[in-house]
């Protein structure tokens, strides 16, 4: 097998594993971390960016979207990485629950990262400036310079370079918010934020607001903005066509469609023709891609968030193998996702798993766009998995040469979502599939000493 050396870009969740599958396949890795500490969207900051926003390019940039009291919305058997379970850990400072607290995960990721002997391979506070062919000698045209600085260095003299066969990206699309467009807005009076830059509710106390958004961080935020506020409302498309109703069985919560304007006396009416005046707008409206250090003559674009053209989420195809990501497709169990894809693409990388021909890869993901517009689905859906995201896990294990996810994960994840639609208020503190966790810790046995495995089944 062939022996590469290879830039990560990133040390959260996909940088690490991907680090670790790189290295176990005999490659020399380094990883590159703009903050001090590994964990990347984990790792809470309770500061705030000074555009809540996050429209003015010139402003600091917060990385984490960590609300203080974030949850996992899945357990954590099925976030876990698969030789590496998440269990419960008996001990003063971590969270024992089943959909733990965010400070756990981080717990997680560090023990990960101290186990697997991975933070020799960081170098922390080190930006990524510029990731680029090497064109300039003949023998070395398909390797790619990487730039970078220490942080706190900005002139010309403090930027150095080293040369890799290959650059795996993981850095994350948590950090550049999406920000929907809402006519009349820059009339409106109140103020807005993204919910990147949301951390407490205190600040909306006795306020009227509105979250934009249905997907899970809306949920989780309009239901702690409540406890302070006069009133909530919430507008998603989910429901462009429906009155406004209840949510959350509180009486201050409404849920309506998406919102139509905006107006300079304080009110924002809805496609429905219903208006209310509100204080502040909370935009839980999703983030884009971003990769400011790619420089590689537009051969990979973001058009309407969909990063292409991209070979199964990974690979673009007239850059492969040199070139590739991790964790850009959503809403699929993100952990096991990141450790199948990094084992593809370190099996590519040492020649013991074939790519299809360039040509083929091309030919692939033109029809894959073909059928998103048959199907009249935006493209800004592309890397959206969802029902898909099981197969997509079995395809990569099987190109990889390993055992697709493990039947009890899915059914977990399955039941996992079942029971968040019909006990939204509670779906992280009541369950009903204690055989799937016992399936899940009979797995785990293999990987974890006796006195772990069982512990944390009823927790």
């Amino acid at each position: 097998m062939i022996s590469r050396k290879v830039a990560v870009i990133g040390a959260g969740a996909a940088g690490l594993v991907a680090s670790r599958e790189l290295r176990r396949e005999g490659h020399e890795v380094v990883v590159f971390e703009r903050s001090d500490r590994i964990g990347g969207t984990w790792v809470y900051n309770s500061n705030i960016e000074s555009d809540p926003l996050g429209l003015d390019p010139s402003r600091a940039i917060v990385h984490s979207s960590l609300y203080e009291s974030l949850r996992t919305n899945l357990p954590r058997e099925v976030m876990g990485f698969r030789d590496y379970p998440f269990v419960a850990q008996v001990n003063d400072d971590r969270d024992p629950r089943r959909f733990p607290h965010h400070t756990e995960v981080l717990h997680y990721l560090v023990d990960f990262a101290n186990h697997f002997g991975l933070i020799e391979l960081i170098l922390f506070e080190t930006e990524v400036i510029y990731v680029g062919l090497l064109e300039e000698e003949e023998e070395l045209k398909n390797n790619w310079v990487v730039k970078f600085r220490k942080k706190g260095e900005v002139d010309g003299s403090s930027v150095a370079h080293e040369v890799f066969d290959a650059v795996v990206v993981c850095s994350g699309h948590y950090t550049h918010p999406n920000i929907a467009e809402i006519p009349g807005i820059a009339a409106w009076p109140g103020k807005q934020l993204h919910s990147h830059n949301y951390r407490v509710p205190e600040p909306f106390s006795g306020q009227v607001v509105l979250v934009i958004g249905n997907r899970a961080s809306a949920a989780d935020i309009s239901k702690e903005i409540f406890t302070v506020a006069k009133e909530v409302h919430v507008a998603s498309r989910s429901t462009m066509n429906v009155s406004p109703t209840q949510r959350f069985g509180n009486n201050n919560v409404r849920h309506h469609p998406l919102v139509k304007c905006a107006n300079e006396d304080g009110t924002v009416v809805f496609h429905d023709g219903s208006l209310v005046r509100v204080d502040a707008i909370v935009q839980c409206t999703g983030y884009k891609y971003y990769f400011p250090f790619l420089e590689i003559s537009d051969t990979v674009t973001v058009d309407d968030n969909c990063v292409g053209p991209l070979y199964q989420h990974i690979f673009p195809p007239v850059l492969a193998p040199g070139l590739s990501f991790i964790g850009i497709p959503w809403m699929a169990l993100p952990f096991p996702t990141f450790e199948l894809q990094s084992k593809w693409v370190a099996g590519v990388l040492s020649g013991r798993v074939s790519l299809p021909y360039k040509d083929k890869m091309i030919e692939d993901v033109a029809a894959f766009y073909f059928q998103l517009k048959e199907a009249a689905i935006p493209k800004r859906y592309a890397h959206f998995l969802g029902e898909k995201q099981f197969d997509y896990a079995d395809w990569l294990a099987a190109e990889s040469g390993c055992q697709p996810l493990e039947e009890w994960r899915k059914e977990m994840a399955k039941e996992r979502d079942r029971n968040a639609t019909t006990r939204p208020e509670s779906y992280r503190d009541e369950w009903e599939d204690e055989d799937l966790i016992v399936q899940a810790h009979e797995d785990f046995s293999q990987y974890l000493p006796a006195e772990l495995c069982g512990q944390d089944k009823q927790t």
